[in-house]
């Protein structure tokens, strides 16, 4: 099962310096169809204009993966870390039982991401941060684990969670599987391009919804740069 969600069709509220567009509900916005899926809690697609940002405020029980698409973004936490994510680059923060942080855009043009909550498969650890540059060569015409909880991921990111998130950039005509498994909650998302998955077309920046499907099989339409969740 593949269920298409086109963009014009996600919630979402723009703030003047910020233009989000919510997969879930989140904030204001609430679908009770688009609560979650598997564990996958939040998917934010987030436009920040120059010089602006979210100011300090708390996070706990939730990993939160930011994937920076244009521009980058400056973190800065309670634990004393602070970093700079560039596009096409992963942080991950365990909130654990609690930080608070803040993300500004501090570059001149507008910083474009995806943002994704996933609940964690335990509580009672404090928290983490970190980050990692991913070249989108190494995930050419494959999919390359970024964060990850699962075994035999040692070169993603780590996060406390039954889950796997994964990018891929495929050529117009390429082909790309991912081995779901039919017990599994996938999301995918096309941060550029449109592809076919497993015979359903999306647009960029348009998500699926997958489950029941034992291989997940990605032809590109155009080049294209993908973001896929796994989850239970």
């Amino acid at each position: 099962m593949i269920e298409r969600r086109p963009f014009n069709t996600l919630g979402g509220a723009n703030h003047g310096w910020l233009d989000a567009k919510h997969h879930f509900s989140f904030a204001s916005y609430r679908d009770p169809k688009r609560d979650q899926w598997g564990d996958l809690r939040v998917w934010n697609d987030d436009t920040i204009a120059a010089n602006t940002g979210f100011p300090p405020h708390p996070h706990a029980d939730m990993e939160i993966i930011t994937y920076v698409r244009e521009g980058a973004i400056t973190h800065q936490d309670s634990l004393g870390n602070t970093g700079r994510t560039e596009a096409g680059d992963v942080q991950v923060m365990s909130a654990g039982t609690g930080i608070r942080h803040s993300e500004y855009n501090l570059e001149s043009q507008d910083t474009r991401l995806f943002q994704i909550w996933i609940f964690p498969n335990r509580g009672g650890e404090g928290p983490a941060w970190g980050a990692k540059p991913f070249p989108k060569g190494d995930r050419s015409g494959k999919f390359v684990a970024l964060a990850s909880g699962l075994a035999g991921d040692a070169d993603a990111l780590p996060i406390r969670a039954d889950a796997r998130v994964l990018g891929a950039t495929l050529k117009a005509g390429e082909t790309a599987e991912y081995p779901l498994g039919d017990s599994r909650h996938g999301y995918l998302v096309p941060s550029t391009g449109s592809v076919e998955v497993n015979g359903v077309h999306l647009d960029t920046r348009d998500g699926a919804a997958i489950r029941d499907e034992a291989v997940v099989r990605v032809t590109a339409l155009e080049d294209s740069e993908l973001v896929l969740v796994d989850v239970p």
